[in-house]
Protein backbone atom coordinates (compact mmCIF):
# COMPACT_ATOMS: atom_id res chain seq x y z
CA UNK A 1 0.00 0.00 0.00
CA UNK A 2 1.35 3.42 -0.96
CA UNK A 3 1.43 6.17 1.62
CA UNK A 4 -0.89 9.09 1.10
CA UNK A 5 1.30 12.02 0.02
CA UNK A 6 -1.19 14.52 1.47
CA UNK A 7 -1.20 12.89 4.89
CA UNK A 8 -0.35 15.16 7.77
CA UNK A 9 3.18 14.69 9.01
CA UNK A 10 3.42 13.53 12.58
CA UNK A 11 5.50 15.61 14.93
CA UNK A 12 5.49 13.03 17.71
CA UNK A 13 7.06 9.64 18.17
CA UNK A 14 5.66 8.33 21.44
CA UNK A 15 1.95 7.35 21.12
CA UNK A 16 1.35 8.95 24.51
CA UNK A 17 2.26 12.29 22.88
CA UNK A 18 -0.40 11.94 20.16
CA UNK A 19 -2.77 14.90 19.79
CA UNK A 20 -6.23 14.61 21.33
CA UNK A 21 -8.85 13.43 18.83
CA UNK A 22 -11.48 16.14 19.19
CA UNK A 23 -14.58 16.87 17.10
CA UNK A 24 -12.60 19.65 15.42
CA UNK A 25 -9.90 17.14 14.44
CA UNK A 26 -12.46 14.91 12.72
CA UNK A 27 -14.18 17.86 10.97
CA UNK A 28 -10.83 18.78 9.37
CA UNK A 29 -9.87 15.20 8.49
CA UNK A 30 -10.11 13.60 5.06
CA UNK A 31 -12.44 10.59 5.06
CA UNK A 32 -11.52 7.44 3.13
CA UNK A 33 -13.36 4.22 2.33
CA UNK A 34 -10.42 1.90 1.68
CA UNK A 35 -8.23 3.73 -0.85
CA UNK A 36 -11.05 5.99 -2.14
CA UNK A 37 -11.36 9.55 -0.85
CA UNK A 38 -14.98 10.00 0.24
CA UNK A 39 -14.86 13.49 1.74
CA UNK A 40 -12.14 16.12 1.70
CA UNK A 41 -11.60 17.70 5.12
CA UNK A 42 -11.54 21.43 5.70
CA UNK A 43 -8.34 23.24 6.61
CA UNK A 44 -8.15 24.92 10.01
CA UNK A 45 -9.67 28.37 9.87
CA UNK A 46 -12.13 27.53 7.10
CA UNK A 47 -15.49 29.00 7.96
CA UNK A 48 -17.86 27.83 5.24
CA UNK A 49 -21.42 26.73 5.81
CA UNK A 50 -23.29 24.29 3.62
CA UNK A 51 -26.54 25.81 2.39
CA UNK A 52 -29.13 25.54 -0.35
CA UNK A 53 -29.44 28.45 -2.76
CA UNK A 54 -31.07 28.82 -6.17
CA UNK A 55 -29.29 30.38 -9.15
CA UNK A 56 -30.47 30.86 -12.72
CA UNK A 57 -29.40 28.02 -15.03
CA UNK A 58 -27.15 30.24 -17.15
CA UNK A 59 -25.15 31.35 -14.11
CA UNK A 60 -24.62 27.77 -12.93
CA UNK A 61 -23.71 26.58 -16.43
CA UNK A 62 -21.12 29.35 -16.78
CA UNK A 63 -19.40 28.50 -13.50
CA UNK A 64 -19.67 24.71 -13.92
CA UNK A 65 -18.06 25.06 -17.35
CA UNK A 66 -14.90 26.34 -15.64
CA UNK A 67 -14.29 22.88 -14.20
CA UNK A 68 -13.48 21.60 -10.72
CA UNK A 69 -13.71 24.10 -7.84
CA UNK A 70 -16.39 26.09 -9.68
CA UNK A 71 -18.22 26.60 -6.38
CA UNK A 72 -15.14 28.26 -4.89
CA UNK A 73 -14.94 30.58 -7.90
CA UNK A 74 -18.63 31.45 -7.52
CA UNK A 75 -17.98 32.21 -3.83
CA UNK A 76 -15.02 34.43 -4.83
CA UNK A 77 -17.16 36.27 -7.41
CA UNK A 78 -19.83 37.06 -4.82
CA UNK A 79 -17.16 38.15 -2.32
CA UNK A 80 -15.61 40.46 -4.96
CA UNK A 81 -19.03 41.94 -5.76
CA UNK A 82 -19.64 42.65 -2.07
CA UNK A 83 -16.49 44.83 -1.99
CA UNK A 84 -18.27 47.50 -4.05
CA UNK A 85 -21.97 46.75 -3.43
CA UNK A 86 -24.41 46.16 -0.64
CA UNK A 87 -26.89 43.24 -0.72
CA UNK A 88 -29.77 45.64 -0.05
CA UNK A 89 -29.04 47.40 -3.39
CA UNK A 90 -30.36 44.41 -5.32
CA UNK A 91 -33.93 44.42 -6.57
CA UNK A 92 -35.64 41.16 -7.46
Amino acid sequence: MNANKRATRTEWVDPDDAPELTDEFFERADEYAGEKLVRRGRPAGSHKTATTIRFDDDILEAFRATGPRWQSRLNAAVRDWLKTHSPDEVTT
